[in-house]
């Protein structure tokens, strides 16, 4: 890659920039671009105030920004929502941060091809209202629901439904896209199937905004499942809980989510929430959501789930049987880490075959145990996603403790290192969905051997030979 030092943006050129966007669309106070400079990552030192901000309102004007940008030097960093959380949209170069605030509308929901239209800046909870409003349904739920499309599709994000429907990159048929020249390209289209040269748009999925800046979208919908239910299941160990999964897909049994969160995780979030999980008492648990063609297939599955939950150990099975109470639950699991983010250091992503899942979190509570760290873990257990929680302190009283753990700055690297070689040991990988951005970089080797790392830093260079694309992220 060609660049790696960049000119600042100066005077001259922040008025080109006004006169492409708008005055009131450009921010160069570093009050005020202090939001734009981390996402949800939790250390300080991670974040970076960018030169200036701008909030473009089309693929043209970004095309003029990136043109200026080539031209003239300075580096640009893609912004959708800020809820990463492995630094993805921190521009650690300077220069500027392209924010999506006013490219955020639904352009159209296609009720004859089941698909929708939407810009970049679309969040999801808008997005999910208007799908579900005409009477679809959009089945990946990466779970914080002020992400943007252009976010999720950036990481290519996942969430608790993928193990039945799939990842962000099943439900994306097309992508407009700002290449670092300027050039603006549209891949794919209201299509399902494309055998037509090299797939571009599966190349941009997942590139971190390190490519081309996606400024719209064409995602596939799907009808809303007849019948929904939402089971609670405690077990004693975690072991056991883990090894119901594979006894319910040999079953022929594939749940649309299955969730384990370990007890104290459960305890911390519902004191943070003043919210109630539906039963006490084990040391995992797991949360099952089924849906169907009808209630009396639901009502099958759930015996057949049921009786298989009991075979492997479980205490009991628990139904969420009203909306509030599925409500709450998804709200505990959801905003587990806002509950912890006061003390967190970081949340892993690791993704492992789902056989390794109780091992790994066996050598996360040997690890634990080792440094004297809390490492609360929770994750999806279909598809051996785990999230674990590194902590500047630990749990007190059902609480988050305000004493933080002596040394754990000195901690915090090794502890992260033991886990990220247990999980290559396992045959896994560093990220399941989050992504690598800047925080994780320096393990990408453990997932990706050094041939693909050249292959990727040469599409990198194919696509943006100055490197002003969201540069230092991944590599």
């Amino acid at each position: 890659m060609a660049r790696s030092r960049y000119n600042k943006i100066d005077s001259r050129n922040l008025e080109r920039l006004k006169e492409i966007a708008g005055e009131n669309n450009v921010i160069s106070d570093k009050e005020k671009m202090q939001d734009y400079s981390h996402d949800e990552f939790s250390l300080a030192e991670a974040g970076r105030i960018p030169e200036a901000v701008i909030k473009p309102r089309s693929a043209g004007e970004i095309s003029e920004i990136l043109r200026i940008a080539a031209k003239e030097g300075f580096p640009v960093t893609p912004r959708g929502g800020g809820t990463g959380l492995c630094g993805g949209c921190v521009p650690v170069s300077g220069g500027i941060v392209i924010s999506f605030e006013n490219m955020n509308r639904i352009l159209e929901i296609d009720t004859e091809n089941l698909m929708a239209v939407v810009e970049a800046g679309v969040t999801l909870r808008e997005f999910y209202a208007e799908v579900e409003k005409a009477g679809f349904f959009f089945p990946p739920h990466p779970g914080e629901e002020s992400a943007t499309i252009g976010g999720v599709i950036a990481t290519n994000a996942g969430g608790a439904r993928a193990v039945k429907y799939g990842v962000i990159r099943n439900f994306i048929r097309g992508i407009e896209a700002v290449l670092s020249d300027g050039s603006i390209i549209s891949t794919g289209g209201k299509i399902m199937k494309n055998s037509t040269g090299y797939n571009i748009m599966n190349l941009l999925i997942g590139s971190e905004g390190t490519l081309g800046v996606v400024t719209k979208a064409v995602i596939s919908l799907m009808p809303p499942p007849p019948a929904m239910i939402m089971l609670i299941i405690p077990y004693g160990s975690l072991n056991d809980a883990i090894r119901t999964v594979p006894a319910m897909i040999r079953g022929k049994i594939v749940p649309m989510a299955v969730e384990f969160i370990e007890r104290d995780l459960i305890t911390v979030t519902e004191e943070f929430l003043r919210k109630e999980w539906p039963c006490k008492g084990g040391e995992a648990h797991l949360m099952i959501v089924l849906d169907g063609s009808s209630e009396e297939e639901i009502e099958k599955l759930s015996e057949s789930v049921s009786r298989i939950c009991l075979e492997n150990n479980a205490a009991d099975v628990f139904v969420a049987n009203t909306r509030q109470k599925q409500q709450d639950v998804m709200d505990i699991r959801s905003l587990i880490y806002e509950a912890l983010k006061p003390k967190t250091i970081e949340a892993l992503d690791i993704t492992v075959p789902r056989s390794e899942i109780a091992g790994h979190v066996k050598k996360v509570h040997a690890i634990s145990e080792k440094y004297g760290m809390w490492l609360p873990t929770c994750g999806h257990a279909a598809d051996g996603n785990i999230h674990t929680f590194l902590m500047k302190a630990g749990m007190k009283d059902g609480r988050l403790d305000d004493t933080e753990t002596g040394g754990w700055r000195e901690k915090y690297p090794a502890v992260r290192k033991e886990l990220h070689e247990d999980a290559k040991a396992r045959g896994g990988v560093i990220s399941g969905e989050h992504g690598i951005g800047l925080v994780k970089k320096e393990y990408l080797h453990l997932s990706v051997d050094r041939k693909q790392i050249e292959l990727m830093k040469m599409i990198k260079n194919a696509f943006d030979p100055s490197n002003i694309l969201n540069p230092g992220k991944i590599f």
